[in-house]
């Protein structure tokens, strides 16, 4: 059966001399693999829609395994992020995080427009801590696990200060902080940007502008949360953690 989506390479690997395994996140089927035969080659021409974060129109010859590539029309390259290795190392652990999220053959268009725009972003020079924070968010509502974060878990509390709790799965009014005396403490402000990245529809961010602390407090959160309930463990977060030491 031959099918035809657009959709964006999430994952590639090398088959044999010539080939390469595509795994692309599409708009009509959600997450299919496919082999590109003779994408290696420099003058074939599945090279260039084979290449990881490409956004394409694809032509999918689909059986009951793994489907063929027939043909890809390019709609954006995203040559900003593949030409700055900054913009690489966040654009790959995004879609290794949805890659490790979601399952074969489950649509949602919903989700791909949100994987599309928060490239583009990225492309665009969004500010990328910003970018995968929301990413994360996402992706931790998608898999059920999301943190409560407009309200005290324990009370329901809306006012006020809160603490951040890993163990209660978000957070803790400063009645309840009690609970877990591990707690890390939130500013109001890193309060509120924890509610809007999880609420937010990305295609309404505006200006966000985030001090470096508030951001390693958000991160700090945001890894520890996404290692204590989805136990994902990403090859691409230790490249990401290299090029943010070194920045």
């Amino acid at each position: 059966m031959l099918i035809k989506s657009e959709g964006i390479v999430i994952r590639t690997s090398d088959y044999g001399e010539s080939n390469k395994v595509l795994t692309v996140y599409t708009k009509d089927f959600g997450k299919l693999g496919m082999m590109a035969r003779g994408a290696k080659k420099t003058k074939s021409r599945l090279s260039s829609v084979s290449q990881l974060f490409t956004h394409a129109h694809f032509l999918i010859q689909k059986g009951s395994g793994l489907g063929s590539l027939s043909q890809g029309e390019i709609i954006h390259t995203y040559r900003g992020i593949k030409q700055d290795i900054v913009k690489t190392a966040y654009a790959a652990y995004m879609v290794e995080l949805l890659d490790k999220s979601t399952e074969d053959q489950k649509p949602s268009s919903a989700l791909f427009e949100f994987l599309s725009l928060s490239l583009r972003y990225l492309d665009e020079d969004v500010d990328p801590d910003i970018l995968k924070a929301i990413f994360e968010m996402k992706m931790l509502r998608l898999a059920g696990v999301g943190p409560q974060v407009d309200r005290c878990v324990m009370c329901g509390r809306k006012e006020g200060s809160f603490y951040f709790s890993i163990s209660e799965g978000g957070f803790l009014c400063e009645q309840d902080r009690h609970t877990d005396p591990n707690a890390l403490g939130l500013s109001t402000h890193t309060a509120r940007l924890l509610n809007l990245f999880y609420h937010i529809d990305l295609s309404r961010l505006g200006n966000v502008s985030v001090k470096k602390e508030t951001k390693e407090v958000l991160k700090q959160v945001l890894t520890t949360y996404i290692d204590e309930y989805t136990g994902i463990r990403l090859k691409s977060k230790r490249f990401l953690d290299q090029i943010q030491a070194f920045e």
